[in-house]
C-alpha cells in the first residue's frame, strides 16, 4: 500500500511542483530524493526529446515505497507542464547553484514531512542529476544526505560526453561521420570561450543539440556544464556512494566514464561501484545494441513496456539497506 501527494514551493518567485511517494503508515521512513537528468526532464524522467511514458523516475519512487522507503521527485524550474510560464523569468538566471538551490528546496520539502526520517535522507541523481546530487552531498545543508546514488553519473567533463553522443547520432546519418571534425571545431570553439559558428553542413538534429548550449535561456548554466564531470568532485564525499554505470548505457560508458571515477575513488571505502550489464542509461532492462538505440526516436527508453532493470533495482535496494537500516519486503 503506497501514498502519493503532490506537493508545490516557492523559489525565487516561480512555483515548483513535485510529488511524494511513501509507504501506507506513519513512519518514519528513510527518504530519497530523486533528481532528473539534463534539460526539459522532468520528475518522472520523462522529456518532449525522450517521447514515451514509461519513466524511471516514477518507477524508481513507486519501487521504492513498496520496500518501506519514501522519496519525492520534482520538476526542475525550466521543465514540466509550466516551463513555457517560467522560462522568461529563467532567462540567463540558470546556472549550476540554480539547480542546487532546486534540490535543496525539494529535500526541504521532504525533510519536512512528519513521517520522514530526516536522518535517513539519501540522493539519487541520473545522469546531470549527479553532478547537483554531489554538490548537494558535499556542501553544508540543513538536511545533509545519509548517502548518494549516482546513477549513471559523467565521469569525463560533459562536454567530451556530448561529443561522444553525437558521433553515434552521426554515425546514423549518410556522410554524418565525416562532419565530426566539423562537430569537433565547433566545439573547441565553444569550450574556449567563443560562438560555435557551426557549419551549415552539420545535420540539423546535431545542430539542435549544439545550439541549445549557446541558447540565451540556457546560460550560464550550459558552459559552467561543458568542464563539469563527477570525477572532479568525488573525493570530497565522506558519506556513502553507489555509482552505477549500465553496460547498455550509450550515453555514459563504463571504461571512458567508469575508469576516471574508479581511479578517483581509489581507497575510498564509502564508494561502491557496479555495472548492471543490461540496463541501459535510465536503468531499464534494455537488450538492445548502440546503433539499435540511437536509431529509435528518443532511443526508446520510456516506451510503453520498459521496465526497470530488476539487478540495477536489486543492487540499489540493498545498498540502501546498508546505508539506512532494514527495509521492508
Amino acid at each position: 500500500m503506497t501514498v502519493h501527494a503532490e506537493v508545490s514551493w516557492e523559489l525565487d518567485g516561480v512555483t515548483m511542483e513535485g510529488t511524494i511517494v511513501r509507504p501506507d503508515g506513519d513512519g518514519p521512513f528513510p527518504a530519497v530524493a530523486l533528481v532528473a537528468g539534463s534539460g526539459p526532464t522532468d520528475r518522472d524522467w520523462c522529456s518532449p526529446l525522450l517521447p514515451g511514458p514509461s519513466g524511471s523516475g516514477r518507477m524508481f519512487a513507486e519501487a521504492f515505497a513498496e520496500h518501506g522507503i519514501a522519496s519525492i521527485r520534482y520538476d526542475k524550474r525550466a521543465s514540466g507542464p509550466h516551463v513555457m510560464e517560467n522560462l522568461p523569468q529563467l532567462t540567463g538566471k540558470l546556472s549550476m547553484r540554480s539547480h542546487l538551490e532546486e534540490l535543496e528546496a525539494a529535500v526541504h520539502v521532504l525533510a519536512e514531512q512528519g513521517y520522514v526520517d530526516r536522518s535517513r535522507v539519501v540522493g539519487m541523481g541520473n545522469s546531470e542529476g549527479c553532478l547537483h546530487v554531489v554538490h548537494y552531498a558535499t556542501s553544508e545543508q540543513r538536511t545533509p544526505f545519509a548517502g548518494v546514488i549516482l546513477a549513471a553519473p559523467p565521469g569525463r567533463p560533459v562536454g567530451d560526453v556530448l561529443l561522444s553522443q553525437l558521433a553515434l547520432q552521426a554515425s546514423q546519418t549518410p556522410g554524418g561521420a565525416d562532419l565530426m571534425p566539423k562537430i569537433e571545431q565547433a566545439t573547441e570553439r565553444y569550450a574556449a570561450g567563443r560562438s560555435m559558428d557551426l557549419d551549415p553542413a552539420i545535420p540539423e538534429s546535431v545542430r539542435q543539440v549544439l545550439s541549445s548550449f549557446e541558447a540565451p535561456a540556457n546560460l550560464p548554466l550550459a558552459r559552467e556544464l561543458w568542464s563539469e564531470s563527477v570525477t572532479d568532485d568525488i573525493r570530497q564525499l565522506r558519506i556513502p556512494a553507489l555509482v552505477l554505470i549500465g553496460g547498455r548505457d550509450v550515453q555514459i560508458d563504463a571504461h571512458a566514464d567508469g575508469d576516471p571515477l574508479q581511479h578517483a575513488a581509489e581507497g575510498m571505502t564509502n564508494v561502491t561501484f557496479a555495472f548492471p550489464p543490461d540496463a541501459n542509461h535510465v536503468f531499464k532492462h534494455d537488450t538492445r545494441n548502440p546503433e539499435e538505440v540511437a536509431a529509435t526516436p528518443g532511443n526508446g527508453y520510456n516506451a510503453p513496456g520498459t521496465r526497470l532493470d530488476q539487478e540495477s533495482l536489486n543492487t540499489i535496494l540493498g545498498w540502501l539497506e546498508e546505508v539506512v537500516g532494514p527495509l521492508s519486503a
